[in-house]
């Protein structure tokens, strides 16, 4: 199913059993932020990101090792070495993505992405590698279509059910949706505009184990929408506020079925009543400093590609 109408897709979704596949990742992958700057086309939709002047390579690179220290410790975490030609490529879950169908291998795709300053991200071969030669995956090429689909920055998954949440937006439209709804295998989608400045759903929506989801309603063109997804995952469907939605602390994730990740600046903007929903739906939350990198105008979430 891939559908606009929120009620056909939870009448739909509440009869799925939650048995579709792991609900976090086995494994992560970063990429280093080396050559780290202002990419100019990523910044025309983007308004998250900073002033040229804010960014700082060196503070970067020191807590995006950080990040990798500490992620280290919760799962396998590989890195990837950064290239000055692709001063985005610290986000790669926009680029790479892997899924597991009901009854299929798995898979890795690789994403469709909108400004050539990131499609040339698309071309590494030695991360493609990884997945094909090391890993054994196949592989979904959709980055030579023309339909925009930046896979987990665009696509917001619930891994449990086969769930798929599609913020339409510049960096992702309707045919890009259903290309990745059928390149990752997915049970159904849900299809909505994100609101006017949004560029990725992974930014106002995370969905944390299967089991409860982080909602920024100013981040949906319909609040309507928003409110539907945050009444699905009740009692922990937690709405955010739009403090807590500028700080980036729906660009989180879970990745043990316990421990959720999010940026320090994001944990320090945590309400009270936001950290006893996430007590109450049984997660610890661990924070890393990634100012520097939030100025790309991303976070910890995606900083981080799954491998499941």
């Amino acid at each position: 199913m891939i559908t606009r109408d929120p009620h056909a897709f939870f009448d739909h979704a509440r009869g799925l059993a939650p048995d579709f596949g792991a609900a976090i990742a086995r494994a992560a992958f970063l990429v280093a932020p080396d050559g780290f700057a202002r990419a100019e086309q990523s910044a025309g939709d983007n308004r998250y990101m900073a002033e040229a002047a804010a960014f700082d390579p060196g503070r970067a690179s020191a807590q995006h090792r950080e990040l990798h220290r500490q992620l280290s410790f919760a799962l396998p975490t590989v890195c990837f070495a950064g290239d000055p030609d692709t001063p985005d490529a610290l986000f790669p879950n926009n680029v790479f993505a892997t899924g597991r169908s009901e009854g299929g291998p798995p898979r890795y795709v690789v994403g469709r992405m909108r400004h050539p300053v990131r499609q040339r991200e698309a071309e590494r071969e030695d991360i493609r590698g990884f997945f094909e030669r090391v890993l054994g995956y196949e592989e979904v090429d959709l980055s030579r279509q023309s339909h925009p689909c930046e896979l987990t920055g665009a696509l917001v998954i619930d891994r449990a059910r086969g769930l798929g949440f599609a913020g339409l937006s510049e960096r992702c439209d309707e045919q890009g949706a259903a290309l990745m709804h059928r390149a990752l295998g997915l049970r159904a989608t849900l299809l909505f505009d994100l609101a006017a400045g949004e560029y990725h759903t992974n930014v106002v929506l995370a969905v944390l184990a299967g089991r409860a989801a982080l909602v920024c309603p100013g981040g949906f063109a319909d609040q309507a929408v928003a409110e539907a997804i945050a009444g699905f995952y009740a009692p922990n469907g937690i709405v955010l506020s739009a403090a807590e939605h500028a700080a980036f602390a729906a660009n989180s994730i879970a990745l043990s079925t316990y421990g959720l990740w999010m940026s320090a600046a994001a944990g320090r903007s945590l309400s009270p009543a936001t950290q006893a929903a996430l007590a109450a739906a049984g997660f610890a939350v661990s924070t890393v400093e990634l100012d520097a990198i939030e100025a790309g105008g991303g976070s910890l979430r995606c900083c981080v590609g799954e491998i499941f």
